[in-house]
């Protein structure tokens, strides 16, 4: 097996082989590009042009990919990376490797509401009919086996923008947190990339007010995803380029996140300080 192949496998875990049809000599190997940032560590560094959007060059490629790198940020779906890359830069291989068509329906299905929050609609171009049935040659969804050993974690969804408030006495604070079932405290970054999108980071560790149902390990994550998701509530929070730490408050019902409360922790604010310390002790009515 070549050892671009070997990395296939190890991406995707699953290959279902057959026939395929043979590229022939009008396309070629490259090496894929700094900018296409969404194929780096997928499993392979050469991609065949044309691909499999019908790309021809990388003055193509590459603007045509990057708007789809916030998208698969969210990470809507596990395999959303996998599926965009094994188009826009197929490994470089004998044959072409196109996703299945189970693949196309597990991420459209998932990541189709992410679009719809943006205001855009799963495209044509991704139609899944397109795309061959499991028992062709093609990269084939999540196993059975997969799901079973890979818990299913709260996810953030598109919702109505909470209020960001910065004036509040301790009551209401603790009012909020007995409706609610988690809370955190997060220092969150703004800056422009290159290409003049922006990007919001937590910074440093998440703090637990209240841990509630979200899982220490993956909380960070969840978060991140609920700001990119949401980036039109998160336009709201960041006025300014200076880091700012938010109080962030909401609940977890039916496996998803939904924040409810916004507080801008300023070190002014002595009522939120009073409020966290007394929670501990505090019983909700």
């Amino acid at each position: 097996m070549f050892p671009a192949a070997q990395m296939l496998f190890a991406l995707s875990g699953f290959l279902r082989l057959t026939m395929g049809f043979d590229i022939g000599l009008s396309t070629k190997c490259v090496a894929i590009p700094m900018e296409m940032g969404m194929c780096h560590g997928v499993g392979y560094s050469e991609m065949r042009l044309p691909n499999l959007m019908g790309h021809t060059s990388m003055a193509e490629v590459i603007p045509k990919s990057a708007e789809w790198q916030h998208f698969v940020q969210t990470a809507c779906h596990p395999h959303a990376r996998t599926f965009l890359c094994s188009l826009f830069a197929p490994v470089c291989l004998d044959t072409f490797i196109h996703p299945c068509r189970s693949m196309c329906v597990a991420v459209r299905d998932s990541c189709a509401p992410v679009l719809l929050c943006h205001g855009l609609s799963w495209p044509d171009s991704l139609d899944c009919d397109r795309f061959p049935a499991d028992e062709d040659m093609c990269l084939a969804s999540l196993s059975k086996e997969y799901k079973h050993i890979h818990k299913e974690l709260p996810k953030p969804i598109c919702q109505t923008c909470p209020a960001v408030e910065e004036f509040f006495t301790q009551k209401r604070v603790l009012d909020v947190f007995c409706a609610n079932n988690f809370a955190v405290k997060v220092k969150l970054s703004k800056k422009r990339t290159v290409s003049g999108d922006q990007e919001y980071n937590i910074e440093c560790q998440v703090e637990f007010i209240n841990q509630g149902l979200l899982m220490p390990y993956d909380t960070r994550n969840t978060i991140q995803q609920w700001l990119l998701m949401n980036e039109n509530c998160t336009q709201r929070m960041t006025q300014t380029y200076r880091p700012m730490v938010y109080l962030i408050v909401g609940n977890i019902e039916e496996g998803t996140v939904l924040v409810n409360q916004i507080y801008r922790w300023q070190r002014r604010d002595s009522q939120l300080t009073l409020a966290t310390r007394k929670w501990k002790h505090h019983k909700c009515l």
